[in-house]
């Protein structure tokens, strides 16, 4: 079952890592003077950081930007000047970004975000990764579609480990994050914009992946 109002993928097809990698790299191009920059989108629980995990063990050098990092005690979805001023138009304009939100100064926060200079590829990674309203940023976008169920069962199971709630608070705090989710994916609708689609929480052969590609 999906999500609200999410159109099914048309058809599906398994490739393997290397060749999904590669498809995406075309599908993307070559900017001139900056990184590629590629949308790894998705519902909570879907399989994002996995996806993106695998591209970026495929291309040496590249690097990944969590939207929950820039997002941290800001808003769950309101962090879309953050995303385009703190990291994507530095990476536009061939720079390196070492950034650091301005919750991470309030809240004491160590560290920064970075991306050093020089990076063949950034990947966005997170919920509203592709927005509309930073859409133009990306040079390619991956919708990663799910079953609605099985992303709640793996995304509680995966804050009860990583937060060491229990199951109710986790349960909580997940229906309090798709109070905010559900009504934004359905109005941004991020999955007609992408040019693939990922099937997060399927079961394929070893070494493969789940895709379909947008006419």
């Amino acid at each position: 079952m999906l999500g609200p109002d999410e159109t099914p993928a048309e058809s599906w097809r398994e490739q393997t890592w290397d060749a999904f990698t590669a498809s995406v790299l075309t599908e993307a191009g070559i900017p001139e003077g900056r990184p590629i920059l590629v949308a790894v989108d998705g519902r909570g629980g879907g399989g994002k950081t996995t996806l993106a995990e695998q591209l970026l063990r495929r291309v040496p050098g590249s690097a990944i930007v969590h939207t929950d990092d820039v997002a941290w005690w800001h808003s769950r979805f309101g962090w879309s000047d953050l995303m385009a001023d703190g990291i994507l138009k530095p990476l536009h304009a061939g720079e390196a970004v070492h950034y650091r939100p301005p919750a991470w100064e309030e809240r004491g926060r160590d560290g920064h975000i970075e991306v050093p200079a020089g990076c063949p590829v950034v990947f966005v990674e997170g919920v509203g990764a592709s927005r509309k309203d930073l859409a133009e940023y990306f040079d390619v976008a991956v919708w990663v579609q799910s079953d609605f169920v099985e992303a709640e069962r793996r995304g509680i199971t995966r804050d009860i480990r990583l937060h060491g709630h229990d199951e109710e608070v986790a349960k909580r705090e997940w229906d309090e994050w798709m109070a905010e989710e559900i009504p934004f994916l359905s109005e941004d609708r991020p999955w007609e914009r992408a040019a693939f689609l990922v099937l997060g929480t399927g079961d394929g052969a070893p070494g493969t992946v789940s895709t379909s590609k947008r006419a």
